[in-house]
């Protein structure tokens, strides 16, 4: 193989290039005690995103996943807490995401051990299998999965089930049960590939893993008492409710009048999608339907006008602002900084680079339409706390949608008939390692 070494010759090069340039030492002498993006700030571009919009949908409380990657929990949940606030006459109230969090790693503990059945018959080294020993037990997910939890097994109030050390970080415990789920892989493989049966042994590796999730979060209850006082100050109390009870009673959701809507130039567009092995309830599928950018966004607009939230998925590194609360590609000129780098990118090339995915789910409770009826920012209620950007919520800019936005969750009945007759398509699978899986 040829190689490319740096010799001294070319050390030297390098060294006299930089020297020849006495603004990199002024930048270098200029940062040295200022932080990155403090040094990238660009205030002028920053105090265009005012937290004023046409378009507000009311929201209660800002809530906070702590250490936790349970993004996407909180960002359904506190939609859905809505319909309990209105039908409840209630100040706030808070669904208990210890209680989501039990079972989604108790299923994904189960789908796991499938996965691994499936492939089987792979080499450890082979991409499927390498992909799944990856991350046995991961934090996040996405709305298809917390719609999946929530049709099998119900919600219940915070206090039902209350966070605790565990639940609010968990990355300790989750390096340890994946490392027995590791174990647990490479004995039903070989179980599988000598021809014997595995069910046995899966139904008590899932027994231990049940065992060790009630250990850290605590026994999930089979029923409990709803008991509230309203804006009126009026005591009510519902006995012997079921978690799934509860929910057909108190939420009035119906998951599927929604539709999680894709925007990847890198995948076909105008077409359904599916992933069945990422998840967590293993009889279930993640479906998704690709659009264009503005179909996107104009669907997302249309929800919010109508008085409703949009759970959405997004890249939510680059070009923030954790401290006072916004994402704009504009207010930041990281390039500029380091002597004049060009990072530009288009959507594309960042997600088939691995430069950007999704890693972060929130809720659009707002937008601002400008004179010519397009958005040009986005309030957004996030899950890290109030005291993360204005009292927990944020805005983010047209162009950081349009760039790091990936997925917005629609009520089917807002889709042209053109865009709904495309949920007719068989699904295309998306492969364990896409950037949107």
């Amino acid at each position: 193989m040829n190689v490319t070494p740096i010799t001294p010759a070319l050390l030297a090069q390098m060294e006299q290039g930089y020297q020849s340039r006495p603004d990199l030492t002024v930048l270098s002498n200029a940062i040295s005690r200022t932080d990155l993006d403090d040094a990238a700030f660009v205030p002028a571009a920053a105090a265009k995103l005012r937290m004023d919009f046409s378009v507000t949908v009311p929201t209660t409380g800002i809530t906070n996943q702590k250490k936790s990657g349970r993004c996407w929990m909180f960002s359904v949940l506190n939609a859905l807490r809505e319909e309990v606030i209105r039908g409840c006459g209630l100040e706030s109230f808070a669904f208990s995401a210890s209680y989501m969090a039990f079972y989604d790693k108790l299923e994904k503990c189960n789908l796991f051990y499938e996965n691994i059945l499936h492939f089987a018959g792979q080499e450890l080294t082979d991409r499927e299998t390498w992909t799944l020993l990856g991350s046995p037990l991961p934090d996040g997910g996405q709305w298809d999965m917390v719609a999946s939890l929530v049709r099998k097994y119900g919600v219940v109030p915070e206090w039902v089930m209350p966070e605790n050390v565990h639940s609010s970080g968990t990355a300790q415990y989750r390096s340890i049960l994946e490392r027995k789920l590791r174990k647990d892989a490479l004995e039903l493989r070989e179980l599988a590939r000598a021809g014997r049966d595995t069910a046995a042994r899966r139904a008590a590796m899932l027994q231990e893993d049940y065992n060790a999730l009630c250990i850290l979060y605590g026994q999930p209850p089979r029923t409990f008492d709803f008991e509230y006082t309203d804006k009126d100050k009026h005591y009510h109390c519902d006995r012997g409710l079921t978690p799934q009870a509860f929910f057909e009673k108190y939420v009035h959701y119906d998951f599927d009048a929604y539709l999680p809507v894709i925007s990847s130039p890198i995948h076909e567009m105008n077409r359904t999608y599916c992933q069945p092995f990422m998840g967590d309830v293993v009889e279930e599928n993640m479906f998704w339907l690709n659009l264009p950018q503005e179909e996107l966004e104009e669907l997302t607009v249309r929800q919010l006008q109508a008085g409703e939230p949009v759970c959405f998925s997004c890249d939510c590194h680059p070009d923030r602002d954790r401290a006072h609360g916004y994402w704009d590609p504009d207010s930041f000129q990281y390039g500029a900084v380091l002597g004049g780098l060009d990072l530009a990118m288009d959507k594309a090339a960042r997600l088939t680079s691995r430069e950007s995915t999704m890693n972060h789910c929130m809720m659009f409770c707002g937008v601002n339409l400008g004179a010519d009826g397009r958005p040009d920012r986005w309030k957004i209620e996030n899950s890290w706390g109030d005291a993360a950007g204005q009292k927990g919520y944020f805005i983010g800019s047209e162009k950081w949608f349009a760039a790091y936005v990936y997925q917005c969750v629609i009520r089917k009945d807002l889709l042209k008939p053109e865009q709904r007759a495309l949920l007719d398509q068989q699904p295309l699978p998306m492969p364990l390692w896409d950037p949107l899986a």
